[in-house]
């Protein structure tokens, strides 16, 4: 394992304490992209919660199966249709968004379909992300976005002040706010145009 994958590693870990400490004991989850079911398993030893996970890859799903966990295959851009409003406590999207061929919408559903909702994403406006494109005139590579632009999962890059004017112009409420960079969780107060340029990712709680 290379040491990029190893930052990478410990940085996911840090992403789902984050998550998993801002879950209350008991809730009943939804993890849209689940992936191979690490954060989901991790609240349900921690928090005692009730997990349901989403994935749109087969073998993600076999895996999550095989970890004891509840998880179906599904495209969320499709929706959230099989759900009732309110049906969750938490509706998580953790690094995801991103990827999404229709985030507003995948957002929206969250809403409805839980309480709360969390999303975490890479901020495509921290300072190394920048520099990076404009010293060497290629998309930006890094631990958070590790691909290239030929075979990156992510298609719609976004910023924490493009999600700060879109949870403003949809009237949604921004209840928490925390924000990740080089491994660690950043404690200092920033302004607006700071954390955009020093935040590296962002984990978001909002509500309606």
């Amino acid at each position: 394992m290379t040491n990029n994958d190893d930052k990478r590693k410990e940085s996911l870990h840090l992403n789902y304490a984050v998550i998993t400490e801002n879950i209350e004991q008991k809730s009943r989850v939804l993890d849209l992209g689940c992936g191979s079911g690490d954060l989901l398993k991790m609240l349900v030893e921690k928090k005692h919660c009730t997990g349901l996970g989403i994935d749109i890859n087969q073998q993600n799903v076999i895996e999550s199966i095989q970890k004891g966990l509840s998880v179906i295959q599904g495209d969320i851009d499709e929706g959230l249709k099989e759900f009732s409003d309110k049906d969750f406590d938490y509706v998580i999207l953790n690094q995801t968004l991103q990827s999404t061929e229709k985030p507003d919408f995948v957002i929206e559903e969250m809403l409805r379909a839980g309480k709360k909702a969390i999303v975490s994403f890479p901020n495509f406006g921290y300072w190394r992300v920048r520099f990076y494109l404009f010293f060497n005139g290629r998309m930006p590579k890094s631990r958070m976005l590790p691909f290239c632009w030929y075979d990156t999962p992510n298609i719609h890059l976004l910023t924490v002040k493009d999600f700060f004017d879109f949870c403003e112009e949809r009237n949604i409420k921004i209840t928490k706010s925390i924000y990740i960079k080089r491994g660690k969780i950043s404690k200092n107060p920033f302004t607006s145009f700071l954390t955009n340029l020093l935040c590296e990712e962002a984990v978001f709680v909002i509500e309606r």
